[in-house]
Formats: C-alpha cells, sequence, structure tokens
C-alpha cells in the first residue's frame, strides 16, 4: 500500500508566519546593535496608558513606532526604523514638549501589540506619569477587605486569576494598596526554582503572604521596572528605582495623612540564582510623623533631650543598626525645633521623606556631593542647624565636628552598639579626642521592639528563671526610677484580628544615653574602652537600653521575647 502524505495548509501557514516572526526579532536585535539603539519585545511586557498619550494612533502607525513607557518626562518610545523623516519628526515634537525620549527598536508584532491597546484610551483615566494612581474607590475597597495579612490573600489571588488585559497592573497595585492597608513597611518579591515567593514585612518581621507561578512575576517584574525607570534589558546588575502612589484623602479616612497623600517607593531589583528578588519600600510619610513625645523614651532621657536640642549649638549623635528607627528619631528633632526664625539642612542618602520649610539635599556620589562636600556646601548657606544623615569616614566627621563647635546644632547618625561605643568610634575616625567632648551635647542608642497586642496579650507570672535574669539586669537600675511591678509580665498569644494574628502591633524604642559632661570628657581622653566610658557614664541616671527594655516588659509593653530578640539581656 502505498504511503499518502496529507498538507495541513493552515498549520503550514502557522508554522511559517512563527518563522518569519523569530527571524523578524533576529533581524530588529542585530540592527538594534548596528543602530547603537536597545532592542525591546514588548509582547510580554505591560503597556502605560499614560504613554498612548503622548503620540496619536494614527500617526504612531504612519510612522511606524509605538510610546510604551512613561515615568516623569521620560518616555519609552518604540519604533521600527529609527531614521525615517515620520520618526524624526514625532520624536523632535516630543523633544520640544520637553520629554525626555529613549528610542528602543522593536518588531512589526511588537509595535502592533502596543497599537491594539489604544482602544482602551477611552475608558482610561489620566494618571500622574511615574506614579501608580491608587483611586478612592479601590483604597476603600482595599481597606474595607483587607484588616490582616490573611485578607489580603484571596484578594491578590483574586486579581492573579482574572483575564483582564490590565491584570498585571492591577496585581502590582492591589500589592501597594494591601501594604499600605495592613501597615506594611516592604513588599518582598523572591524567585525560587519553580515559584515565586511574596513577603510583606510587619512591625519589622517578614511574614509570607502565598507563592506564585514564575510566569506571572516575569510580568510584574517588568512592570514595576517600568514604573521605577530601572532598565528593563539588564537583569545581572543590581538596581534601584523609585515611584510615588498618589493616595487621594478620601481613600484613607482612619489614617489621617491630611489631604492628598504622595507615598514614596523606592525599588531595589538584585540578581539571584533564580532571577530578580525585587523589594519595594514604601515610605508613608505618617509612618515618621510621630512626635517626640511618641517614641517611647523614658522620661528621663525624653528631659535631657528637649534640654539639648534647645541649645544653640553642639551635636547630638544617634546609633544603632540599620532598621532602627534612627532616621525617625533625627526627624522627630527637627520637627520639635522648626520654627520660622530657624534655619534648617538636611543632607540625606537618600531623601526619604519631604518635610516643609526645611532644605533638603540627597548625596549624589556621580556628582561628587557626599556627605562631607554637602556639609561644607551647607556651611556657607549660614544654617542654625544641620542634620547629617550618617558620619561614615573622617573628613565627615571632622566637618561636623567643627560644625558643632562653631556655633550649629547638628543632628547624626553613628554605626556603634551602643551610646558608649560613640566615642572610641569617632577617635577611630581620626577627631581629635580633647575636642570631640567639647561638640558633643549628647549621644543615644536605639533599637526597635514590637508592641504587644493591647486586645489578644496574655498576662502570665515570671518564671524563676526569667525573674532571676530581670532582677540582675535591673541591679544598676537609677535609685529615683522604680520598676512598676517584678511579678508578672505578658506574652503574645496566636494573635486576632486587630495585629495580623502575629500578637504584636506597631513598634516602640528602647534607648539609652550619655551626656558628654566633665566626667566623660576626663575618661574620652584616657582612650577608654566602652565598658569604662559606659561605667562613668552611670551617675547621670538615664536608664540603659536593656533597663529601657526590660522596664517596657514589666510595664506591658512589650514583651521579654521580643526584648531578648532585639536587645543582649545578658551584656
Amino acid at each position: 500500500m502505498t504511503g499518502m502524505v496529507t498538507f495541513d495548509d493552515e498549520k503550514e501557514e502557522k508554522e511559517l508566519a512563527e518563522v518569519k516572526e523569530e527571524e523578524e526579532e533576529d533581524l530588529i536585535q542585530t540592527l538594534a546593535l548596528r543602530y547603537g539603539l536597545p532592542y525591546i519585545n514588548l509582547v510580554p511586557l505591560p503597556v502605560e496608558t499614560d504613554a498612548l498619550r503622548l503620540v496619536p494612533e494614527a500617526e504612531a502607525r504612519k510612522a511606524m513606532l509605538a510610546p510604551f513607557a512613561l515615568l516623569g518626562k521620560k518616555a519609552g518610545i518604540a519604533v521600527f526604523s529609527p531614521h525615517t523623516d515620520a520618526v524624526r519628526a514625532t520624536l523632535e515634537r516630543l523633544a520640544k514638549a520637553g520629554f525626555e525620549v529613549s528610542p528602543h527598536m522593536a518588531s512589526h508584532k511588537s509595535l502592533a501589540k502596543v497599537w491594539d491597546r489604544y482602544k482602551d484610551l477611552s475608558s482610561a483615566s489620566e494618571t500622574s506619569a511615574g506614579a501608580v494612581a491608587l483611586g478612592a474607590s479601590e483604597m476603600a475597597r482595599a481597606t474595607a477587605e483587607v484588616k490582616t495579612l490573611q485578607d489580603a490573600i484571596p484578594l491578590i489571588q483574586k486579581v492573579m486569576g482574572s483575564k483582564e488585559p490590565n491584570r498585571i497592573s492591577r496585581l502590582v497595585e492591589t500589592a501597594l494598596g494591601v501594604a499600605i492597608a495592613i501597615d506594611a513597611s516592604d513588599i518582598h518579591l523572591e524567585p525560587e526554582e519553580t515559584y515565586v515567593t511574596l513577603r510583606f514585612r510587619l512591625d519589622g518581621i517578614l511574614q509570607e503572604a502565598l507563592r506564585f507561578d514564575r510566569a506571572t512575576y516575569a510580568l510584574m517584574n517588568s512592570r514595576i521596572k517600568l514604573l521605577s525607570g530601572l532598565k528593563l534589558n539588564i537583569r545581572e546588575e543590581a538596581q534601584d528605582g523609585r515611584f510615588s502612589v498618589h493616595l487621594p484623602s478620601s481613600a484613607e479616612p482612619e489614617r489621617a495623612l491630611g489631604g492628598d497623600a504622595d507615598i514614596e517607593v523606592r525599588v531595589s531589583a538584585l540578581p539571584g540564582a533564580y532571577g530578580e528578588s525585587i523589594v519595594l519600600r514604601i515610605l508613608n510619610p505618617k509612618s515618621i510623623s510621630v512626635p517626640l513625645e511618641s517614641l517611647g523614651m523614658h522620661p528621663k532621657l525624653l528631659a535631657v533631650i528637649e534640654r539639648e536640642i534647645s541649645k544653640p549649638n553642639g551635636m547630638l549623635l544617634t546609633t544603632g543598626p540599620t532598621g532602627s528607627g534612627k532616621t525617625t528619631t533625627l526627624y522627630a528633632f527637627l520637627r520639635k525645633i522648626h520654627t520660622p526664625g530657624v534655619k534648617i539642612i538636611t543632607i540625606e542618602d537618600p531623601i526619604e521623606y519631604h518635610l516643609p520649610g526645611i532644605v533638603q539635599t540627597q548625596v549624589e556620589k556621580e556628582k561628587q556631593y557626599t556627605f562631607a562636600s554637602g556639609l561644607r556646601s551647607a556651611l556657607r548657606q549660614d544654617p542654625d542647624v544641620i542634620m547629617v544623615g550618617e558620619i561614615r569616614d573622617e573628613e565627615t566627621a571632622e566637618t561636623a565636628i567643627n560644625a558643632a563647635l562653631t556655633g550649629h546644632l547638628v543632628f547624626s547618625t553613628l554605626h556603634t552598639n551602643n551610646a558608649a561605643g560613640t566615642f572610641p568610634r569617632l577617635i577611630d575616625l581620626g577627631v581629635n579626642a580633647k575636642t570631640l567632648t567639647s561638640a558633643i551635647n549628647l549621644c543615644m542608642a536605639q533599637r526597635l521592639v514590637r508592641k504587644l497586642c493591647e486586645h489578644c496579650k496574655k498576662e502570665e507570672k515570671i518564671p524563676e528563671k526569667e525573674k532571676v535574669r530581670i532582677e540582675t539586669a535591673l541591679k544598676g537600675l537609677p535609685t529615683d526610677i522604680e520598676a512598676p511591678q517584678k511579678e508578672k509580665y505578658w506574652t503574645a498569644t496566636a494573635g486576632c484580628e486587630k495585629c495580623n494574628g502575629t500578637g504584636y502591633r506597631g513598634r516602640t524604642g528602647v534607648y539609652e544615653g550619655i551626656l558628654a559632661n566633665s566626667v566623660i570628657e576626663k575618661v574620652v581622653r584616657e582612650n577608654p574602652s566602652e565598658r569604662e566610658i559606659a561605667a562613668a557614664a552611670k551617675p547621670q541616671g538615664i536608664p540603659t537600653m536593656v533597663e529601657d527594655g526590660v522596664l517596657k516588659v514589666l510595664a506591658g509593653v512589650t514583651s521579654f521575647e521580643e526584648l531578648q530578640r532585639v536587645v543582649d539581656i545578658n551584656a
């Protein structure tokens, strides 16, 4: 029997079309290298509706180009051929309108995908370029539906499973809306070999929300990069970007942000074994608008601080690891002393929160604007108060010390474990020990502990073993400070709706401080250890971090377990 060959014309045409598309993509990539332009495949990427408004559909089709991204005044335009008269005319028009155009080369298939989105323009509302606009109705729904992290999971899954064309944009917005609703400080997207983990940081602790597929993550990755101004085609290098979330006041009635709020989101992309790990840090203005009196300082230390920040000159240093609340403390200082008659200049890296009435500048290493050069420039502006984000090197340390000695009040941070470590650290940086204590008014150290949830915390009798440790920790407590009681403490239970099921809600600080008085001055000149400085500071009567923390445990503010996580009780 003779074998018969059958032809499936439709299938062959489809395969031929796919081969042609692949060949065209390869050709465009080659031409992009020749022209020195980046190549982009827009098929898997989300297209920003606001970008489409830059070029009318008829003009885009005629010129064989497609606007696909818009961040502030930076516009991403895909072109099939960069040197036609029509393309030049469109790019020149956009440049004259003040846009910084970034041309990419793309295939017919990519352009067609963008052109197809023009039909969505009629129903889309315009948003502020470079910002995610979370509408009042959407945020009202998020705050109504999401009270805990567990509430957020089905909402995120629902958006993930939808078939809407703007699914990925909605997914990013939903994740941001959820984070704001539950007061999360960070969103983490972490790719593994076969899945991606979504986690939120609540009160300093990461909480896993859900795991989802890598294909969805790839689209989210591109959307986040477009929003934050990161390069789409770079995946093997770390990148940092930012965008803002516009949040109408009506969307967050209980949080009283005071009018429309722009919440900054800082984005970090880091290459890993299975793809880029992305972290979105949410800088909500309300998280740092904490009055000095509400930071959780012991009344004795608070009284000392209020006295020292009212002085016309000198330096106040706060120390602690990253994430210990130093920035919040410094901003509380600034708000406390800020009046129309006081000129305040800050040098930050980066500017995390904008404060009205204060001149804030940002370190830019590419332009040689460092903490040291920024501080020198700030001194020429006749300031009364200067805030230096961090003292990292000898030049910054010396300039800051000199500023404090010449009639300026200086606030800054330093990386040491405790207040006593401030003096040896500055001496290591080359500061003269004789001028050190003349410049410094007060050095502090701080950590953040989670506060027990008032709705579900559980009272317990202190076990004998832990009672001994508490007694030991309070052995050196100043005689004029009494513990509230020593028989019971409180622990975190399984949690409730109010605390996202964690047993904790919100955070407070544990602090210590050392005044640079004549006793400390004498000790510092003898090249002392931290222990010797701490002993010399004991008569000042300010509780140490351990003492402050234990007092908070006995008052039911935090748990003994939480304090041990943050502070070495046995130190």
